[in-house]
């Protein structure tokens, strides 16, 4: 078949990575490029062990003063509130400890293996260097605090993972890159990072060229569908592209938070919100961490990465038409000097990317009902990077005819039908 993929991220590229090795002839489309959203903009982290949600117990509680306080990394234009209110009372309504097991059940099989998915991704195809082994901390001011996350940490040991919790003098042993203020910190083994995401997925994508793919730039306006006398909307046909139209026999929609209109187009609830994301790039820091390291004061992450330390977190609601605001940028920079006091650098590179949540913080992956030949594979909020060679390998599965070797009914697109 010919397969045409909406988004050139690491889900669309995988995707296309895997659709070729199983024989067929692939498009990847993307409104910037291959690897310029979200895919750039992460922290770069395999996170593995990330089986919680954002939404846990208690959140209801601190949110409001979380919006109101300027050091908390959670922020909100408040002109997007009423759009973004439906949304938000469905997403807090999983804050509850089923909740969370539920969604840590659910995206475990996605996750658990990611840097064997990445690895296998990248094999063969010139990628292979930014793909390395790592562990991963999570750093706190104290063990009181570490204390408090007990929540979390349960939800990781029920999903299968294990830590060893470093003291001060031990966590100045294995990271000297901090200072005085983070006194103890979790270790987590067999992890992985990405040394330079942007690069990656462009990498990624070339490869896809290079074995007969076609890379397109264009802003794609809808999907061309005719009636096949058998699905309830028809069958896909073609692309509209930038005014044109691009015959294909499947779609794939994995443009991330711009998915909605087109998923919608095909008939789907598409229950979704970006999470604005922001990272700094510190290039030529004075010191480099040697594992990324989630700094738990500010849940922020600093991620070694290739010539500069990126600091990447905060979450903000505010769609995705508005500018970015400086007051995320302010607080990365304020944490990173506290956590690392007397840390510089020679420039710094401001970004703000979009992550797509669903209500369930789980993405849609599979078959769009009543639409012979359409597919998603979006939604993977703060986790795209991690899953996005999984998502890429069980999309050719079903694409193909092929039987998914995981039970994807907890990622079903109709599931809010």
């Amino acid at each position: 078949m010919r397969v045409a993929i909406v988004g050139a991220g690491i889900v669309g590229v995988s995707t296309a990575i895997w659709l070729q090795r199983a024989g067929h002839a692939v498009v990847l489309v993307d409104r910037s490029g291959p690897g310029e959203g979200a895919s750039h903009g992460n922290a770069g982290v395999l996170a593995r062990a990330s089986v919680v949600p954002v939404p846990v117990p208690g959140l209801w509680r601190k949110a409001p003063a979380m919006l109101l306080d300027p050091r908390q990394p959670v922020y909100l234009k408040w002109h997007h509130l009423p759009r973004l209110l439906p949304w938000l009372v469905r997403y807090m309504a999983q804050a509850t400890e089923a909740g969370v097991a539920r969604r840590a059940r659910a995206i475990l099989p996605l996750i658990g293996d990611s840097l064997s998915d990445h690895q296998a991704l990248a094999a063969g195809t010139g990628a292979e260097r930014f793909v390395l082994p790592s562990d991963y901390l999570y750093v706190y001011d104290g063990i009181e605090d570490y204390r408090a996350d007990a929540g979390y940490w349960a939800a990781r040991r029920a999903a299968g993972f294990d830590w060893e919790v470093l003291d001060q003098a031990e966590l100045r042993a294995a990271e000297p890159a901090f200072g005085p203020a983070v006194t103890c910190a979790a270790r987590m083994r067999d992890h992985g990072r990405i040394s330079d995401p942007g690069a990656y997925v462009k990498t990624l994508a070339t490869h896809v060229a290079a074995r007969g793919g076609q890379v397109l730039r264009g802003d794609v306006t809808g999907v061309v569908l005719d009636s096949d006398g058998v699905s309830d909307r028809g069958r896909v046909t073609g692309l509209r592209i930038s005014g044109e139209t691009l015959r294909c026999d499947a779609v794939v929609l994995a443009a991330g938070a711009w998915s909605k209109p087109l998923a919608e187009e095909l008939g789907l609830r598409v229950p979704m919100e970006s999470e604005r994301g922001y990272h700094l790039d510190l290039w030529e820091p004075s010191v480099m961490p040697r594992a990324p390291a989630m700094v738990a004061s500010g849940r922020f992450v600093a991620t070694p990465m290739e010539g500069r330390l990126r600091l990447a977190g905060i979450v903000e609601f505010g769609g995705l038409d508005a500018p970015p605001s400086p007051a995320p940028f302010r607080l990365l920079e304020e944490n990173i000097r506290r956590a690392m006091p007397g840390l510089t650098w020679a420039r710094r590179v401001e970004w703000m990317g979009h992550r797509p949540s669903m209500v369930d913080s789980l993405p849609m992956i599979g078959a769009v009902p009543g639409v012979a030949g359409a597919f998603a594979g979006f939604g993977h909020d703060h986790l795209g990077l991690t899953a996005g060679p999984r998502t890429g390998q069980l999309l050719a599965q079903i694409v193909s005819g092929r039987r998914p070797d995981i039970d994807l009914s907890p990622y079903d697109p109709a599931r809010f039908a």
